[in-house]
């Protein structure tokens, strides 16, 4: 295995470095800080990290057999496990009972299908860390995609912190010369993943697109980083779109839309990149587009940027293109930033509308580490062509937005899909012992934007299509299932487990609910005097991110879809709560009164219950943890404007956006799926479980501090409730609000 992997790590090294990239700065804007990573330093560290692995592989071939390291000595030499973000249970059963998964459903009858208990809360960056780390959210500190500052109570992403910096070239005395900007990059996650572990001795592992991975962590093995890779201008995923029609534009638009014009058949615009590193104020670095209008209306030829530096695209209407490298320099100095697009045309008649996705951190020229080791990506890059590396890749915001229709959405997800399996069996090809493990997103994407064919009463139906996307979740399962065959044969049933997990399952998202209006109304959350009045209730409101928020008066406030913070004074900048008695009230009373909430609109209670983080947590990172998580009932969720901080006139709101299917409520409700071409030890498997299950699968001592237990061979009662096992709902997951 070793000799192989080593080779292999090598190759891909040699490979990526004779192919990378010629020299280029590269820079990443505000919003997420800067990173510079010159393409020629990674051109000459993987030539110097090729040497190095060739150069010192006669000693370690030495050490291993004085210390018996990477010796797999049981029968089972490799694991495979294939990650189908949101796959849900009962639809799973569902689809296998109508014929559509039978490779699943063999599966499931010669080993095992059961739900798969998924985190606390019930959420992609939550549940991942606990399968890679093997402990619950107390103790890997990751609660929810954001948190709060408790300096500034201003939002932070959860996962990864970006700094920004410079150092300078050149000291003479406290004199400092040739500034150059830096940037630091650090995971937030706290734990060590499994395959760390078995990298410690020398298993190798290729992990592929792994939410909770970026910055890439080093070990003995490969990874592509997956959700919270931000894109080109350090967002969590920025569309642009260029159109005719003012209906599209305006403040509530959430990505860069452009109004243009047109001259006959031509529009001219631009592409807008990241902020330009050498302006003295805040300015973003631009290529020049000309797009002609050809062929009675159905085809685009696009050039990009200027005149002797172009390229030139053509693409049909309703036509996605290649993988496109953009190219953009400062104004003001030397900086570059490059990165990938693809354009899909929406139209041309009557109202013009062209689509650009988030501009990508190329992986053949990478600004910034998205992979471990770095050339990891530009093998994959310049092996398969380029590839989505954004972490959330599939624009479901643009489709939000209404820019895209479903059919480009479902496109792009296709698209990205294929993209991952030549990936994953890339890593089947190259790891013949060890683990390998890649997740899929689309089953996730697909799930949350096609959720409302489901139930033809959901309120985000009105004004859309409700026929096209009807059988597109049945669609993307089958993709999943036909996935599983081809992995099959890749397999040796002698030698290889092959589990299929999801994080978590899904339902619908028909009515939001905005806790801080709650609050406010109940008097937790106190608004400035100067904070805007709603004219029709009178009621006063805030802007996003509690920006109007009285902290000297306020006890409770939420932010994110699932907790609720306590305004502690041994916490929070401005906190006035004290601990003990005081914050145990306010916690219970808070628990009381949303317990008893009614939905006007059906009369229906809307939590199943609200979490006390000291009575379902006791990591080290409890004090972090929002105080309070709201379980919801299925059909309910924060409000898209409760997750921003927002403070409305209604706590109540119907969900009519395309996101029309969710699973941030309580985790009982929302399990994920568990498959083995084997038995396991029970039929209440957790996803902390994963975690104990490899290392013990390849022979190594099990940290004490683990949660979970192994799936093979004994078990030991199980430490948890039993109120906290998986408990599937016993209503149809096609509709949930009466």
């Amino acid at each position: 295995m070793h000799r192989r992997n080593t080779r292999t790590l090598a190759l891909l090294t040699l490979v990526a470095a004779a192919a990378a990239a010629p020299p280029a700065s590269a820079y990443i804007g505000p919003g997420a800080g800067v990173a510079f990573l010159s393409g020629g330093l990674v051109l000459i560290g993987a030539l110097f990290l090729a040497v190095a692995i060739v150069l010192a592989y006669p000693i370690k071939v030495l050490l291993r057999v004085l210390t018996g390291k990477g010796r797999i000595k049981g029968a089972t030499k490799r694991m495979v496990i294939v990650g189908f973000d949101g796959m849900d249970p009962q639809l799973a059963q569902r689809f296998m009972d109508e014929g559509r998964m039978p490779n699943m459903k063999a599966i499931a009858q010669q080993g095992h299908f059961s739900p798969l208990q998924t985190s606390w809360p019930s959420m992609s960056p939550v549940a991942w860390s606990s399968f890679s780390t093997g402990v619950d959210a107390s103790r890997h500190n990751i609660f929810d995609f954001i948190t709060r500052d408790p300096c500034t109570y201003l939002p932070i992403l959860s996962s990864t912190e970006i700094t920004q910096g410079e150092k300078a070239l050149l000291k003479i005395g406290k004199k400092e010369f040739f500034k150059k900007p830096t940037g630091g990059i650090r995971l937030l996650r706290k734990g060590k993943p499994w395959w760390a572990i078995l990298g410690e001795k020398k298993i190798f592992s290729n992990i592929i697109r792994v939410p909770i991975t970026f910055p890439p962590e080093k070990f003995h093995g490969a990874c592509l980083s997956g959700m919270c890779v931000p894109d080109l201008k350090g967002t969590q995923g920025s569309f642009s779109f260029w159109t005719t029609d003012a209906s599209l534009t305006g403040p509530e638009a959430g990505g860069d839309v452009n109004m243009v014009g047109r001259q006959g058949k031509i529009v001219r615009c631009s592409i807008t990149g990241p902020a330009d590193p050498g302006a003295a104020k805040p300015e973003p670095m631009r290529i020049p587009m000309k797009v002609e209008i050809l062929v009675e209306n159905q085809k685009l030829r696009l050039t990009i940027g200027a005149k002797g530096q172009d390229q030139v695209v053509e693409l049909g209407v309703k036509e996605y293109s290649d993988w496109i490298t953009l190219e953009f320099k400062s104004k003001h100095g030397g900086a570059k930033a490059v990165g990938i697009a693809r354009f899909y045309c929406m139209g041309t008649d009557p109202e013009f509308g062209l689509y650009m996705t988030p501009i990508q951190i190329d992986p053949a020229n990478p600004i910034m580490p998205i992979a471990h080791p770095t050339v990891y990506s530009i093998y994959l890059a310049k092996k398969h062509g380029p590839f989505a590396t954004l972490g959330l890749a599939e624009d479901t915001w643009a489709l939000n937005e209404r820019v895209i229709d479903e059919e480009a959405f479902w496109k792009q997800a296709l698209n990205i899909w294929e993209e991952r399996r030549l990936q994953l069996f890339d890593a089947l090809q190259t790891t013949k012992k060890g683990s390998v493990v890649c997740v899929f997103d689309g089953t996730d994407r697909v799930s949350h934007m096609f959720h409302r064919y489901l139930d033809p009463e959901h309120p985000a139906n009105e004004g859309k299509d409700t026929e096209w996307g009807k059988d597109k979740i049945a669609e993307i399962y089958q993709k999943a299932d036909d996935l599983i065959a081809e992995v099959q044969t890749k397999l040796d049933p002698k030698r290889d487990v092959l589990f299929i997990i999801s994080d978590h399952g899904f339902c619908q998202f028909q009515r939001g609910v905005n806790l801080n209006a709650w609050l406010r109304d109940n008097g937790f959350l106190v608004l400035k005097g100067d904070a805007p009045v709603d004219e029709e209730s009178g009621k006063q409101i805030s802007r996003d991110w509690l920006q109007d928020v009285d902290w000297s008066r306020t006890k409770a406030f939420s932010l994110g879809l699932t907790g609720l913070f306590i305004n502690r004074k041994a916490r929070e900048r401005d906190g006035i709560v004290e601990e003990g008695e005081e914050l145990r009230q306010v916690k219970k009373e808070i628990q009381d009164g949303l317990m008893a909430l009614e939905d006007p609109k059906t009369g229906q209670r809307i939590f199943r219950e609200v979490f006390d983080a000291e009575d379902i947590f006791t990591g080290p990172y409890v004090f972090e943890a929002p105080d309070l998580f709201a379980g919801y009932v299925r059909g309910y969720r924060n409000s898209w404007n409760c997750a921003t901080g927002a403070v409305p006139a209604e706590v109540f709101s119907d969900n009519t956006k395309s996101w029309s299917g969710d699973h941030c409520i309580d985790p009982r409700e929302v399990p994920g799926v568990m498959f083995c071409d084997r038995k396991i030890n029970t039929e209440t498997p957790d996803l902390m479980d994963m975690a104990p299950t490899a290392l013990q699968l390849f022979g190594c001592e099990l940290p004490k501090y683990l949660q979970g237990q192994p799936l093979f061979g004994d078990r030991k009662p199980d430490k948890k409730p039993k109120d906290a096992q998986p408990v599937p709902a016993d209503d149809d997951s096609t509709k949930e609000v009466a």
